[in-house]
């Protein structure tokens, strides 16, 4: 049984505002650790999978519009829970290293902090439908909120023009600032209630300055 447990791969998420470097960083990471001989999964969230891609696109496109706050936290759970089934916990099993652009920490921020539906919730649906699966490491990439926002706003306006409609990412950069304030502040609540898992990355410098922290955070915290 301990060496079967011992083959289990590592989980490792990526979690911030957007606009913080997160899929630059994690492609960086995981580049890292196949050069190191390790067998590497990227996925993302929402999405990750055929069915959990459609899901993403109805949460992200501009144009859903009126979606209470309750269907987003629950589209985002329905999305995660074939995740976990399809791709994340079959490749765990195999032994492979799993590198994710968000988790339930996303929700807990985005909706539990940003929404105010409150952490609660969204920790009773990650017990009930992802088996309270945890990272081994979170790393929260953290800038400027107002910096990092306005960085995606560019990047999806010109991602959007690029594919068409078709490629609309764009309903969570046309909150507030306020909303995203929240969010920051609900990503610091869980760095600080879970501090062994979740690490503050210093992502206000160059790429190459946040990939060598984040490598010597991984080396230290999964001691690879």
């Amino acid at each position: 049984m301990i060496r079967q447990m011992s083959r289990r791969g590592k989980f490792i998420t990526f979690e911030g505002l957007d606009g913080t470097g997160k899929s630059t960083q994690m492609g960086r990471l995981a580049a890292a650790l196949r050069a190191a001989g390790h067998t590497v999964v990227e996925t993302r969230e929402p999405g990750g999978t055929p069915t959990a891609e459609k899901i993403r696109k109805v949460l992200l496109d501009s144009s859903t519009a009126g979606l209470s706050p309750l269907a987003e936290m629950a589209l985002m759970f329905a999305s995660r829970a074939q995740h976990i089934a399809e791709v994340i916990e079959p490749a765990l099993a195999a032994g492979g290293m799993v590198l994710c652009d968000r988790f339930t920490d996303s929700t807990e921020a985005y909706q539990g902090s940003g929404r105010k539906l409150g952490s609660e919730p969204v920790l009773k649906l990650h017990h009930v439908l992802c088996g309270d699966l945890q990272p081994d490491l979170t790393l929260l990439l953290d800038s400027n909120p107002h910096t990092s926002v306005s960085r995606a706003r560019r990047r999806n306006r010109q991602e959007s023009k690029g594919a068409g409609r078709s490629h609309d990412e764009n309903r969570f950069e046309q909150e507030t600032r306020a909303f995203f304030a929240r969010v920051r502040e609900g990503y610091l609540a869980i760095a600080k209630r879970e501090s062994e898992r979740v690490v503050i990355i210093d992502a206000r410098g160059t790429p190459g300055q946040t990939h060598s922290r984040i490598m010597d955070v991984v080396k230290r915290k999964l001691k690879l």
